[in-house]
């Protein structure tokens, strides 16, 4: 029996039928979009867990298992990080708080010889630098930052309860994406009305992505923000939870890293006579940053994942103001998608390649 092809008032019916209920789903969903989202990159990094259980175990077990381990392996740490961190960030606001720092700053500046003399050499130059001028802008930019950071920690640790639901709201979701996220796909593939094959291209390119920031950039992360944390506590530093955080987050950003913090450090050290710190500063820093970028990392996130530099460093930066922390992950997953179309449109709907590659045909039959 024949489909009966629907007359254009039907279709145009069932359309707008359509999209309503599209729009009224998607607004049911959007407050938990970033949950769905992070769900679904967890579910895709942790699938091969799943799979090596499922060899000997039913799904709904295996799945169990993961979503347990997801919890020890990221919550748990997780609720001890924000407590530190909270702390740490508090302490640093009450130091920026008045004049304090602003005048250890002055005080350091008129204790160094290095800087009296670099101070007095711009002088000759008719250049008059006010200590403590730059002392109250600096105390300002970290009183901002501190602030910042503390509010951040302080929120997540007073609405614990939201906390806590949200993300076994994502365990739940993780649970079942586990055992159904294929047929999800496929189910998604059947709506699209694009070929499988650059539907499956996107897909691939995405979870590729997702991998390389959330294991790959992810975990080299958190090694180099650990190791610089525990830096500043071999040095006295001071704050080595709230600059490893940092550190921890600089480390995606590709060409400065964690050299943002570590080289101002060792200039700070060796400014405080400290010479031979200051130098074992900076080759803990390469030796850090070598063997991360260029040993450890390119075997975690291999060659699949090829985008230029500048799109990385400008897709992690856009996303950090867009979408705050979160803006890591999905500035890049963004960037991803919009090359990815880009790539299958020259591919397949290029008219102008087309038609450039039928004008040369045409040119040289004639010359022919």
């Amino acid at each position: 029996m024949k489909k009966q092809i629907p007359s254009p008032m039907v279709l145009l019916y069932f359309l707008s039928l359509m999209l309503l209920a599209t729009v009224l789903v998607g607004t049911l969903f959007w407050p938990f979009l970033s949950i769905i989202i992070l769900s679904y990159l967890l579910a895709t990094v942790f699938d091969p867990v799943y799979t090596l259980l499922t060899k000997k175990l039913t799904e709904n077990f295996s799945s169990l298992l993961t979503c347990i381990l997801i919890v020890l392996v990221i919550f748990v740490p997780l609720i001890f990080f924000v407590g530190a961190l909270s702390t740490e960030a508090y302490a640093l606001f009450q130091m920026t708080k008045g004049t304090n720092l602003a005048v250890k700053f002055t005080e350091f500046v008129e204790g160094s010889a290095l800087l009296a003399k670099f101070k007095h050499l711009l002088e000759g130059y008719g250049i008059v630098v006010e200590v403590a001028q730059f002392g109250d802008e600096l105390s300002k930019f970290g009183r901002t930052i501190a602030l910042f950071i503390y509010n951040q920690a302080s929120s997540w640790a007073a609405n614990i309860l939201h906390f806590i639901f949200n993300f076994l709201l994502m365990v739940l979701i993780i649970f079942f994406l586990l055992m159904d996220r294929k047929a999800l796909l496929a189910y998604l593939m059947r709506l699209s009305p694009l070929p499988d094959d650059h539907e499956q291209l996107l897909i691939s390119k995405f979870e590729e992505i997702s991998k390389a920031v959330l294991v790959g950039n992810g975990i080299c992360g958190v090694i180099q923000g650990v190791l610089g944390g525990m830096m500043f506590a071999f040095f006295n530093l001071g704050s080595p939870v709230l600059w490893g955080v940092v550190m921890g987050i600089l480390a995606f950003l590709p060409i400065f890293g964690i050299g943002l913090v570590l080289g101002p450090a060792a200039v700070v050290l060796m400014l405080q006579g400290n010479v031979g710190q200051g130098v074992g500063m900076i080759i803990f820093y390469a030796f850090l940053s070598l063997g991360v970028e260029y040993l450890l990392k390119p075997k975690m996130v291999g060659e699949k994942v090829k985008m230029h530099t500048l799109l990385v460093f400008l897709s992690i930066l856009g996303g950090l103001n867009v979408f705050g922390f979160l803006g890591i992950i999905y500035g890049p997953l963004i960037v991803t998608g919009f090359m990815t179309l880009a790539e299958i449109y020259l591919m397949n709907y290029d008219k102008s390649v087309k038609s450039m590659t039928y004008w040369k045909g045409w040119r040289r039959e004639k010359d022919e």
